[in-house]
């Protein structure tokens, strides 16, 4: 039993620590049976873990939007503890019902895992993280990590700091995709719905609450649609699955603050200072990351309807020597037509150059730049293939330029709360590149679209720009250079990959 065996509890027989901190009686239970010489320094003061996502609960929608998790979008949040057989270590005990001789082995079964879901999941309806243990980040070290989850965070993945930010991501979460690790546990303790990846439940004490979770929850079969299995998590679950498990985290919830101070002190044989009280740090609320995508994405459009515009977007993120999603796996994906969109600091160049939609993120005023309306120009001419260019300076406003030359401002509307709305500004470029390319003109789309992702609407105004006076020719240059420029603009070009 990992913590509770004598080879952590005791030297030379005698106990180690003068107070065995648990925070459950069951704990206490299964001490006495597994080392009894410790028992007698056991002392029940809480979780304070625990207690401080319990504390910042209410917070939930807050720390959604700081992962730029918006209405109709789901977080998954894949865990993963430090073990020869967890998620990460290849969890090929328990974890799916069977295996195939092409299924992924015990040492790739993360790396797996995360390259299916980017496929699967289409980019604006599923938000994708990461929590792993801090051992796997410095037993192996940062940089390795990272490599080893770099096609998944060009695909969209959030890496969660080893130390800070997991329990508001735990929080956030609609699914937790994860094995026997406390991470997990605490997942399943607020009543976010588990689906178990790996689960050596041979590796347990068959009486702990972490064992119990692996009889309860359902696993992650490795064939078949995994984007199914997570919806079917979530759309199955009720509240109170794991309320049994949750009472069995703390005996005292939201009091392990004073009971651990009573305890320091008592060590220490002083008083407590009676004018100050034992208080716990709040959650920070993390900084504004929204998705960030650099893989090459297939976009698949529908039209809904003509008048009022009204178009449904869906995106996958393509990465490595993956093929291009297949729509005829989605039922719910659009079937009308397909293009390429592409960011512009993306490592597949050669994707980048015919790419039909190029987008840029930056605010309005970088100095290296220029302002949206000139990188947009510099862009069309940099980019032959490219159909339309956007240039995204807000979280829920962009530039565009079409080929043709029009330059318009799309802005989503906010909440009813005034809040932006948090979709990808690129997915309006994306939807406003399929309706001039389907024959609608851009009068047609004035004043607003509305774009679809998934269950999600997004009202997008359409604003007609004023076009900068052209750039005074420099000494040296020629007329020709300048009207070559201008017939690039003017001469609509679709990339060889449109379809």
């Amino acid at each position: 039993m990992f913590g509770l065996a004598p080879d952590w509890l005791l030297e030379d027989g005698r106990p180690l620590a003068t107070a065995t901190v648990l925070s459950h009686p069951e704990q206490l239970d299964r001490l006495r049976s597994s080392c009894p010489e410790a028992a007698p320094t056991a002392v029940l003061a809480g979780d304070p873990c625990y207690d401080r996502i319990l504390a910042a609960l209410p917070q939930r929608d807050r720390f959604r939007r700081a992962l730029g998790v918006g209405p109709g979008r789901r977080l998954i949040v894949v865990s993963s503890t430090w073990a020869s057989r967890s998620l990460f270590g290849g969890g090929r005990a328990g974890g799916s019902d069977e295996q195939g001789a092409d299924e992924p082995g015990a040492a790739d079964l993360l790396p797996w895992l995360l390259s299916r879901l980017a496929a699967e999941l289409p980019a604006d309806e599923y938000r994708t993280a990461a929590v792993l243990h801090p051992n796997i980040w410095y037993g192996h070290g940062p940089g390795q990590v990272q490599a080893w989850l770099d096609s998944a965070r060009r695909a969209g993945l959030e890496a969660i700091p080893p130390l800070d930010g997991w329990r508001q991501a735990l929080i956030a979460a609609d699914c937790v995709l994860g094995d026997h690790s406390s991470v997990t546990y605490y997942a399943a303790s607020i009543g976010v719905p588990v689906v178990l990846g790996a689960f050596p439940q041979e590796d347990l004490d068959p009486r702990s609450p972490v064992a119990a979770l692996g009889r309860t929850a359902p696993r992650l079969l490795r064939r078949g649609s995994l984007r199914a299995q997570i919806d079917r998590a979530i759309d199955a679950h009720h509240p109170d699955r794991y309320k049994a498990l949750a009472e069995q985290t703390s005996s005292s919830p939201g009091e392990s603050a004073v009971l651990l101070r009573r305890l320091f002190y008592g060590l220490m044989g002083i008083p407590e200072p009676e004018a100050h009280p034992a208080l716990l740090d709040p959650l920070p609320l993390p900084p504004y990351t929204p998705t960030r995508v650099t893989a090459p994405i297939r976009v698949l459009v529908r039209q809904l309807s003509a008048d009022p515009p009204e178009l449904a977007v869906t995106r996958y993120a393509v990465v490595g020597d993956a093929p291009d999603p297949d729509p005829a796996r989605d039922p719910a994906a659009p079937v009308g037509t397909a293009h390429t969109a592409a960011d512009e600091e993306t490592r597949e160049t050669g994707r980048l150059r015919v790419a039909d939609v190029v987008v840029r993120r930056a605010a309005a005023d970088d100095a290296r730049l220029g302002p949206p309306a000139a990188w947009a120009s510099e862009a069309l001419d940099r980019y032959p293939y490219c159909g339309l260019v956007a240039y995204v300076d807000g979280p829920d406003r962009c530039v565009v330029r079409t080929r043709e030359g029009d330059l318009v401002r799309l802005s989503a509307a906010t909440d009813s709360d005034g809040r932006p709305d948090l979709c990808d500004p690129a997915v309006y470029a994306s939807a406003l590149h399929a309706w001039l390319t389907d024959g609608h003109t851009l009068d047609a789309a004035l004043p607003a679209i509305t774009v679809r992702t998934g269950i999600a609407a997004h009202h997008v105004t359409v604003e007609p720009l004023p076009q900068p006076p052209p750039p005074r020719p420099s000494a040296g240059s020629h007329a020709s250079d300048s009207a070559s420029s201008t017939r690039s603009r003017s001469a609509p070009t679709r990339s060889p990959f449109s379809s």
